[in-house]
């Protein structure tokens, strides 16, 4: 890996502030812009984004502010509901998670209409959540509680289950609502039942602390995770260990998603270095990362719903960068 095959950012987008959290919606938002937010110490931004490569008349990409919210806390996590779209009367909900242990349910409907749901119940640090994705009435979230939490959109607690090391990660199956995957620090990724709520597979990394894992929604029989230094990429029809292993990051690997795009591209990024943070581009298909690039003090990580196109926040800019597929 060698440093001259970093590139910079296709696009970059100038906030007010250091950005901690940003997620694309994986939904439609109803119209030809990807509904944005980005949150930091006390905010959440919601955008609109669209790119030259969906519209020609734009140059780079256009990025429109709809609100920015007051968050009482900084965001250390966010999710999408499906429920947010632009279109007929416009609806944003998502919900965050912070450092009091709390989940902030926020809907809004970009004018006078503006709730803000505190849900409360975890013990700990709340690493991760996720919206139900067919109908948006459920979130899922894992914590250093060693649980993993259910609730409805009223704030009660459905489901709890224990856990037998922090939940680091929690995806949700796109078509079968009562499908979770779950990962956990020590090593294992379990999938439950909602129904029975037993765990009906897992996954071993075979090593630990894992940092993140992220279920392929394009081909739910891939699983990736990253651990140490390395990615692993599991074939749940094969085996429980992993099909490919490789190191990646030399200063441990942080997160790990796949693109929605393309089934065999996937991003890792390294932990936050004093001064940058790195972000690899990954293809199933290539023994090297297919990009390499870097963010000041840069933060989370979220690919586009259609585009090979992936997006980290950093010092007071969002980076974005679109790979060739």
């Amino acid at each position: 890996m060698q440093e001259d095959s970093s590139r910079s950012p296709s696009y970059t987008v100038t906030c007010e502030d250091y950005v901690h959290v940003v997620e694309f919606s994986p939904f439609s938002s109803g119209t030809p812009a990807s509904l944005l937010a980005y949150g930091g110490n006390q905010y959440v931004v919601v955008g609109t984004c669209l790119f030259q490569e969906e519209d020609m008349e734009i140059e780079g990409v256009e990025f429109n502010v709809l609100r920015a919210f007051h968050h009482e806390l900084r965001v250390d996590a966010l999710a999408w509901s499906p429920e947010s779209r632009l279109d007929r009367i416009p609806t944003i909900r998502f919900c965050t998670a912070a450092a009091d242990r709390k989940l902030r349910l926020l809907t809004s409907d970009l004018q006078d209409r503006h709730e803000v749901k505190v849900m409360e119940g975890h013990t700990s640090y709340i690493n991760h959540l996720v919206f139900e994705p067919t109908e948006g009435k459920q979130i899922a979230s894992v914590s250093d509680d060693h649980t993993c939490r259910v609730w409805d959109l009223d704030g009660n607690e459905s489901t709890t289950l224990r856990l037998r090391s922090p939940g680091i990660s929690v995806c949700w199956h796109p078509e079968e609502a009562f499908k979770l995957m779950v990962a956990e620090k020590k090593g294992t990724i379990r999938f439950y039942d909602l129904v029975t709520q037993q765990a009906i597979l897992s996954l071993d990394c075979g090593q630990s602390p894992v940092m993140s894992a992220d279920w392929c929604l394009t081909n739910t029989i891939k699983v990736g995770a990253v651990a140490g230094n390395d990615w692993l990429i599991w074939d749940i029809t094969r085996s429980s260990y992993p099909q490919e292993k490789r190191p990646a990051h030399i200063d441990k690997a942080r997160l790990f998603k796949w693109s929605r795009a393309n089934e065999n591209l996937f991003a890792t990024t390294g932990c936050q270095g004093k001064i940058s943070s790195q972000l690899l581009i990954h293809h199933l298909g290539h023994p090297q990362p297919v990009m390499i690039g870097s963010a000041t003090v840069g933060s989370g990580l979220s690919w586009h719903r259609t585009l090979p196109l992936c997006v980290i926040g950093g010092d007071r800019k969002l980076c974005f960068w679109m790979t060739e597929m």
